[in-house]
């Protein structure tokens, strides 16, 4: 099912990849749309990403594992576009301008992700596409879309959390909105990317025809709030923030509480009054449960700080880890807040090899996060850290029938 691969000491799963075969003519950047692709190419999908060397991907910019600022050695540029070709193209040259209409021509898919209209003015709406590959798949990632009254603004993570409601529900109830401290709607609007991808792929090969796929990243975060929706429609109930607590099912104490080292915590969810018992036992204050402040679930709930707080005077003398395994051991719902390294070192992922190193001649060889399931039949892997500027011009130009010496005429003028 694998073998090591000459050049270093890791394994290549040789399972058939699902979207072998598949070739994405990527024009995304930043995170949303690049996480989108990843996906495809872990699956065995030819991602090639079209750049533009003037006006570089901002990710580019990042700070590298090690050594001084370098395009080509960004971390977080390298992980969202392992897998992946790329080069570089003055789209307004003539000849490249027909080169990556060949190039469209012959593949099964296009995306973008800049602001709508933007790819369109460029010469690639969807009409042109079409009329380029008559079975070509379209997908656009933009804030709002493509479509509707605010569909010429534009977003961020950040913004669209906030505009859809995530921002406003998170944090503590004596604060202003926390939001999530991460882009998390550049990630979700990456993986609905690549679910309508994977849709508009299957239908078109059943339904013979360009297909156009338009996704909302603010509607992408519309989605996470479901559970605040249905509560005020049904109940009239308006969100609220409450921090790590439970109010719906109600459960004293729920949170995240500090333990011995350096920013070390462990959660707790006590959902019975048997977890509370076993909680106190374990932490050796049996006085707590006897507590008039906390005899009952109704008791600890109108003094949740007060119950914290005592809570976090015994925990902030255990190890996170060990306190971890002994309340699980009780019955009591219990989970380390694990840190990086932590997670790195878990044997729970490595038993189901989701981390995977791939070599790169930019950061050398690196562990990427993996796909978070598996096949029985089929498989995924990392096999290459992200293309450098133009790496795979002189492969991508002489797969599309040009000659080294048009290559190198193609250069001189800067058309690549």
């Amino acid at each position: 099912m694998a073998k090591s691969d000459a050049n270093s000491d890791r394994a290549y799963d040789e399972r058939p990849r699902p979207l072998a075969g598949v070739r994405v003519v990527d024009f995304t950047w930043i995170v949303a749309g690049p996480q989108a692709t990843r996906i495809l190419a872990d699956l065995g999908a030819d991602v090639i990403r079209v750049e533009n060397e003037g006006h570089m991907d901002s990710l580019r910019g990042g700070l590298p594992p090690d050594g001084p600022p370098h395009p080509d050695r960004s971390g977080i540029f390298n992980n969202f576009n392992r897998n992946k070709r790329g080069i570089t193209a003055n789209i307004y040259h003539p000849r490249t301008r027909e080169l990556i209409e060949q190039l469209i021509s012959g593949a099964d898919a296009v995306t973008e992700n800049f602001s709508p209209g933007a790819f369109a003015r460029m010469g690639f709406g969807f009409e042109r596409l079409r009329e380029l590959n008559p079975k070509i798949v379209y997908l656009s990632l933009s804030g709002y879309g493509h479509y509707g009254r605010d569909s010429s603004y534009v977003t961020w993570g950040p913004t669209a959390q906030a505009v859809s409601g995530l921002t406003y529900i998170s944090g503590l109830p004596d604060q202003d909105p926390a939001g999530w401290g991460y882009s998390y709607l550049d990630h979700s609007a990456g993986y609905y990317g690549a679910i309508a991808m994977l849709l508009a792929l299957r239908r078109r090969d059943r339904i013979e025809g360009a297909q156009r796929v338009d996704i909302s990243q603010v509607e992408t975060g519309m989605v996470m709030t479901g559970v605040t929706m249905l509560d005020w429609q049904i109940n009239g109930r308006q969100s609220e923030r409450i921090g790590n607590r439970s109010r719906h099912p109600a459960m004293a104490p729920h949170g995240a509480y500090r333990c011995a080292g350096d920013d070390r915590w462990i959660t707790v969810a006590v959902e019975t009054g048997e977890h509370w018992r076993e909680l106190c036992e374990e932490l050796g204050a049996p006085e707590l449960a006897e507590d008039e402040r906390f005899a009952s679930l109704e008791a600890r709930l109108a003094a949740e700080d007060e119950l914290d707080a005592a809570i976090t005077e015994r925990t902030s003398e255990r190890d996170a880890r060990e306190l971890m395994y002994a309340l699980q051991a009780r019955g009591v719902p219990a989970g380390l807040a694990q840190n990086m390294p932590d997670k790195m070192e878990d044997e729970q992922l490595a038993a189901r090899g989701f981390y995977r190193a791939a070599p790169s001649p930019y950061v050398d060889d690196r562990f990427y996060e993996g796909l978070p399931f598996l096949f029985r039949q089929l498989g995924w892997d990392v096999h290459r850290g992200a293309p450098g500027i133009g790496e795979h011009i002189d492969e991508v130009l002489t797969e599309l029938g040009c000659t080294p010496e048009e290559i190198a005429q193609l250069r001189a003028e800067a058309a690549v």
